[in-house]
């Protein structure tokens, strides 16, 4: 008689990621392990939003910060190489925020919408989204406004400008779940762990 083999099943988080300051909304809502590690949630993070894990960032808990060990870091931070999700996001509508690029400012806040149970997701999943990531090193929220400004109205003296830096086909409007998805599979994206 053939051997069962029995996954090992683990409780998944719902999470919607928003990106605060901008109108109208750039979101993400997908599914990850709730035991995964801070670091891999922020990479994790990088691949849903489109993101390009260029700059620094941080996790703000409770009105804690959390990031990795920098000696020249202005503000006390948390060691967050061992801390998983789970532990400190624990109930259905809890939020955190999450920074990146400290330039920038880019905000989220993160929202804990579900807990799955006894789930066999494979995977972190992106289950669906709103609108592009802002390009990288565009001026947060408010440069990320004038750019949308400047790129709708052909006759702006900054037009042909900023459609060069920015390159062919950029498009505010645009999600691509399927891509997400692909690149949430490559174990290795990102160096995005499992454990």
């Amino acid at each position: 008689m053939a051997k069962v083999l029995h996954l090992p099943k683990k409780d998944w988080y719902q999470l919607k990621i928003s990106l605060n300051n901008i109108k109208p909304p750039i979101w993400r809502r997908f599914l990850i392990q709730s035991d995964i590690k801070l670091p891999d949630l922020h990479k994790a993070i990088q691949t849903v939003m489109g993101w390009t894990n260029s700059h620094l960032h941080q996790f703000i808990i409770d009105g804690k910060f959390y990031s990795e060990p920098d000696d020249e870091s202005f503000a006390e931070t948390i060691d967050y190489r061992k801390i998983r999700l789970n532990k400190v996001l624990t109930k259905e509508k809890q939020t955190i925020n999450y920074e990146y690029d400290f330039g920038d400012g880019w905000e989220h806040t993160i929202t804990l919408e579900k807990i799955l149970t006894d789930s066999v997701q494979k995977y972190p999943a992106c289950l669906e989204g709103k609108r592009s990531c802002p390009p990288e090193d565009c001026g947060g929220p408010y440069g990320y406004e004038d750019l949308l400004k400047v790129i709708s109205n052909p006759e702006d003296e900054e037009y042909n400008e900023m459609i060069e830096w920015l390159g062919a086909g950029f498009d505010p409007e645009f999600f691509d779940i399927e891509e997400i998805n692909d690149l949430l599979k490559e174990r290795d994206y990102g160096c995005i762990t499992f454990d």
